[in-house]
């Protein structure tokens, strides 16, 4: 497995955000969650990624208890997220908003920058050619050069996931990838998530309230209704569970197809 969320719960004074919530994601699927506003599920993608504490129960990645450890650690041991709205650098080209991502780079260290100039090139130049595979996979070769902050909302959405790709990723939170996206862009944006995993092995898990792209992409699926897990499988079984009926759909079959 690669997360396993035991028992977590969080609370923001009388209000219940998680309560007792346990899922697993496994290495090499594309979960998905689902639920309705205030279900819990931003909660539980933030306390995993490690921007927020929880209050009770612990996070494991691969085995190990991670639970609390900083955003940056996380990064460091594999965990990316991405956000509903993209935080890029707006300023910045594209090409230089995934050339700032991979850590421990040598020009950031005042000594290397000074007396390691061959080394601080080298290690540029391998970065520039894995910035242009990566722009190629996403079809963004043609806004290299555009500032990000021209770029269209789904083209926003792609950038993101490439600099997930500019780290040695073991999990990818996505949030609300398709939020904003055209349908012809979705399209290309869905296809490389599947590509990624299938031909990379990256492990993904996605908060979407497009049920379409959830039911195409994603398989397990765990729905989440007030901070509690109501059921996982696939989505014609999340879809045809009572609880999830009763809760999240409002009792009809009718509403999820």
């Amino acid at each position: 497995m690669t997360i396993e969320v035991q028992h977590i719960s969080k609370f923001f004074g009388g209000i219940t955000a998680l309560e007792d919530c346990s899922l697993t994601i496994e290495e090499g699927t594309i979960t998905g969650l689902i639920g309705p506003n205030g279900a819990g599920k931003s909660t539980l993608f933030n306390i995993i990624a490690g921007s927020m504490k929880p209050d009770g129960g612990r996070v494991l990645f691969r085995g190990r208890d991670v639970t609390g450890l900083a955003p940056h650690r996380l990064f460091h041991e594999g965990i990316v997220r991405t956000f509903q709205v993209p935080n890029e650098f707006s300023r910045m080209t594209v090409r230089e908003n995934l050339m700032t991502v991979p850590p421990a780079q040598l020009g950031e260290n005042l000594f290397s920058a000074w007396f390691q100039w061959n080394r601080v090139r080298t290690q540029e130049r391998d970065i520039a050619y894995d910035v242009d595979e990566v722009l190629a996979f996403l079809n963004l070769a043609h806004v290299a050069d555009t500032p990000a902050g021209a770029l269209s909302g789904g083209q926003k959405k792609l950038l993101e996931l490439g600099r997930t790709m500019m780290t040695d990723a073991k999990l990818v939170l996505l949030d609300e990838p398709g939020a904003g996206v055209n349908r012809s862009l979705l399209a290309h944006l869905v296809d490389a998530i599947r590509r990624l995993n299938e031909e990379r092995g990256y492990t993904f898990c996605i908060i979407e309230h497009d049920m379409d792209l959830v039911a195409d992409l994603c398989n397990p699926v765990i729905a989440m209704m007030r901070g509690r897990i109501l059921a996982q499988g696939t989505m014609a079984e999340v879809r045809s569970h009572p609880d999830v009926l009763d809760a999240y759909f409002g009792g009809s079959v009718e509403a999820v197809r």
